[in-house]
């Protein structure tokens, strides 16, 4: 044959001609376009038969880098490829230049990070002759006799196809591929090695974006669904079996029969699990390189993918557990496969994974969480798993740190789990870190964590321990860190042992509030000193001392600052207008005017209206200030009308303060009377009409005989008839009697004096009764909202 072969080449001319240069689209390699011209010679010289193929050739560059010098490296270039002219080595150059500077492609960035070993590791059965890809025919042969044969074949091609430059060539083949996707749909059942080794040939095809097509038109992935989903049915039996014979020998541990056939189908379990894990790596890959167009993706939803890869978490396999991670991160930026995680309690076997040696594996498992954690259920989930103190442990190692944290953010937005911090070491580690900073600029999802979880008590007397309250404030007001003291003002709303520690630096604060510091900056400030409702600080003192009655009055102008601003300045003024003094010196500074002219332009904004409110709150419980309130203004017309306003704390607020003004003002309090009075009848007279209007064709309640509905044709409140009983039983007469202690005649109203009968606010000074509960020395004053209800 070889003597055939060697007279035949004196009549064959093959020459090679060099061609373009280009540079690989992903791969730091050049691409060497090469032409192929093989000539049939006579027997004279004469060229007879002629044909021309055009070929590629990739010369990866792995030593590639930015610290190559690219001169020396296109020199070996052309010396060690026969198809570069010398003549292009300024071109093979400048190729090289424009790859070492070149940036990865999203696409790279957007791959998950897969070790290399995961698809190399696997050569298929053991072969004594090497793959040709001149002998593809042959392949194709073996591909139609008996299991073994079949194998064989697979393996000779599934070697060709590990080369990334035969996939070109064996995509134009006319019948392999074909061939072996009939195969893996008849034969996968009978044998893993086969199914196996295909898979890997298809997915070698996947690795490439432009070879996608080709696989989806042979319905590989289709088909590779349906052999995951029977291997987890045939891991479920394993396990089932495995546990009887188990179960079997604990019960009769003296029976060596049952011991021998437990351990010989331990051991059969375990040759067949590991082939089963490479089975399902291989195609679980191949799905996820498929499932870069979403539209396969969708479909791989539809059947289910998601529940798949979830009862796969309960593998041990290292680098299986890896790939179906990614290929779930992957997933959960869609709502729907989110949803089908949440419902698969996917967190719960997740959380198992955290912490683990397995460093890619820990990293990977924590970007799904974080993904996850957005939302609410599934941090509820988390919390359950028991992920807080995990992850709360991984911050201290340096790699794990950013992604741990920002989960743990995510959990804290949450009220109901804040607390749970503060049995943790997380708080700790978070005070060293932020000490850690110095004065270099603080990480946002730092300081932001540290800011939520200063926002409960537990863990706001954890924060303050030591000198932890004294090294914040003093980051904070050495640098202006508006954050920093967002977290210190979080700290000075709780009651209880944290608030004491801040009177010693009410100075430090209130030397901030000027026209020189950032608004930001300010509005923080001014917070942090309103949360301090501390009974021993001198407020007139710290007002004079820094001058900041006309700052505040000045910033009560509408338009004067932003809203933010404006609004910590009225509730700094409802805080220090609880001291007498200060409420006396607000009051002559002119600030009430100032007050009423905000709340006019500001009555829209709820939030405004009610810490106006509760300004004049504060000041009608001070005899200084309560006559100012009363005489000299208008805040208690303003008050009624804010009555009856939609929003709960508003109307509980103004009622608590018209309260006040009625006990000590016999004029307004006539007012406020009267429209409760009408205002509650009004909407039992809009309840009985409408009651009316809906027993259709029944007699009037009300009216004369000739029909006359009860309402008229006049204002329900012109009609006085409606409001009182004729024998005048209950009048506005009645309230005003009550009030001067005159009771008067029994009216039958009084029999229930426990339900009618209310605390009043004390003549004392202090805390108004009406919003903070009641006292012993308590007065009594008539409900007329309960009689007129009535």
């Amino acid at each position: 044959m070889e003597k055939v072969q060697a007279k035949d080449a004196r009549y064959l001319k093959r020459k090679v001609k060099g061609g373009r240069l280009d540079v690989h689209p992903t791969e730091r390699a050049l691409v060497v376009q090469y032409e192929v011209e093989a000539t049939v010679l006579g027997q004279l010289g004469d060229p007879m038969v002629g044909e021309r193929k055009e070929g590629q050739k990739i010369i990866r560059l792995k030593s590639l880098n930015a610290n190559t010098d690219v001169a020396s490296l296109a020199r070996k270039v052309v010396e060690e490829c026969r198809l570069i002219h010398p003549a292009k080595l300024p071109e093979v150059e400048q190729l090289l230049f424009y790859l070492q500077n070149r940036k990865n492609t999203n696409d790279q960035q957007e791959k998950p990070q897969i070790s290399a070993r995961d698809l190399t590791d696997y050569t298929g059965v053991e072969l004594d002759e090497e793959a040709n890809i001149t002998n593809m025919d042959e392949y194709v042969e073996l591909l139609y006799e008996n299991i073994p044969e079949k194998i064989r074949g697979a393996t000779l091609i599934f070697h060709l196809a590990r080369n990334s430059d035969n996939l070109e060539e064996l995509m134009q083949h006319e019948t392999v591929l074909g061939a072996l996707a009939r195969v893996l749909r008849e034969d996968w059942k009978q044998s893993v090695d086969l199914a196996t080794t295909i898979i890997y040939i298809f997915f070698c095809f996947t690795s490439f974006s432009q070879f996608h097509g080709l696989v989806t038109h042979y319905k590989i992935g289709a088909l590779c669904m349906n052999i995951i989903e029977h291997e987890l049915k045939r891991y479920d039996l394993w396990q089932d079996e495995l546990q009887k014979k188990k179960k079997a020998y604990e019960e009769d541990p003296g029976n060596q029969n049952l011991k021998k056939e437990h351990e010989k189908a331990f051991k059969k379990y375990q040759s067949l699990l590991i082939k089963q894990e490479q089975l399902l790596r291989v195609a679980l890959f191949l799905l996820l390189n498929l499932a870069e167009d979403t539209r396969t993706e969708l479909k791989m939803r539809n059947k289910n993918i998601v529940l798949m890869l979830v009862k796969t978490l309960d593998r041990e396999d290292e680098e299986l557990l890896v790939l179906v991670v990614s290929f779930l991160k992957k997933l959960s930026i869609f709502l729907e496969n989110k949803n089908d995680m949440a419902e698969a309690y996917a967190v719960e076997k997740l959380a198992r994974l955290v912490p683990c040696d397995h460093e890619e594996l820990q990293s990977t498992t924590l970007r799904l969480l974080l993904n996850l954690s957005f939302d609410t259920g599934l941090r509820s989930q988390m919390v359950q798993a028991g992920l807080i103190p995990k992850l709360s442990s991984l911050l201290a190692d340096e790699g794990q740190r950013q992604l741990s944290m920002c989960i743990l953010y995510h959990i804290s937005m949450d009220d109901r789990f804040k607390s749970m911090f503060a049995y943790t070491d997380c708080i700790p580690q978070l005070m060293k870190m932020v000490f850690d900073c110095g004065e270099d600029k603080m990480d946002a999802e730092l300081i932001s964590f540290c800011i939520n979880l200063a926002a409960n008590k537990r863990n706001a007397q954890v924060i303050c321990e030591g000198n932890g309250l004294k090294m914040l404030m003093k980051r904070a007001l050495k640098l202006k860190d508006v954050l920093m003291m967002k977290m210190i003002r979080n700290l000075s709303q709780h009651d209880g042992p944290t608030k004491n520690p801040f009177i010693d630096y009410v100075g430090d604060l209130a030397a901030q509030i000027s026209e020189e510091e950032t608004e930001e900056f300010v509005i923080e400030c001014l917070g942090t000193l309103a949360n301090l409702t501390i009974s021993d600080l001198d407020w007139e003192l710290v007002l004079k001392e820094y001058n900041l009655v006309p700052y505040l009055k000045d910033r009560l102008k509408p338009g004067s600052a932003e809203d933010d601003l404006i609004l910590e300045v009225v509730i700094m003024i409802g805080t220090v207008s609880m001291d007498d003094a200060c409420a006396a010196m607000l009051a002559k500074s002119g600030i009430i005017p100032a007050l009423i002219e905000l709340l006019n332009a500001q009555q829209e904004d709820d939030e405004f209206v009610c810490q106006i409110v509760y300004v004049f709150y504060q000041m009608v419980f001070h005899q200084a200030t309560r006559d100012v309130i009363i005489k000299d203004t208008q805040a208690p017309a303003y008050l009624i009308d804010l009555m009856h306003d939609k929003n709960t704390e508003i109307r509980k607020v103004c009622g608590n303060t018209l309260d006040i003004v009625a006990e000590y003002d016999e004029e307004w309090g006539k007012k406020i009377q009267s429209e409760k009075f009408r205002w509650h009848n009004a909407q039992w007279l809009e309840m009985v009409e409408n009651r009316q209007m809906d027993d259709v064709g029944e007699p009037l309640l009300y009216g004369d005989d000739d029909g006359e509905p009860f309402m008229g044709n006049g204002d329900v409140l012109e009609r006085p008839e409606l409001f009182y009983s004729a024998d005048g039983a209950i009048s506005p007469e009645f309230y005003i009697n009550l009030q001067n202690g005159d009771l008067g005649q029994s009216t039958g109203y009084m029999g229930s004096m426990p339900e009618q009968f209310v605390p009043a606010a004390p003549n004392a000074a202090g805390r108004p009764v009406t919003a903070y509960g009641f006292r012993s020395d308590e007065q009594f004053f008539y409900n007329y909202q309960a009689a007129a209800s009535r």
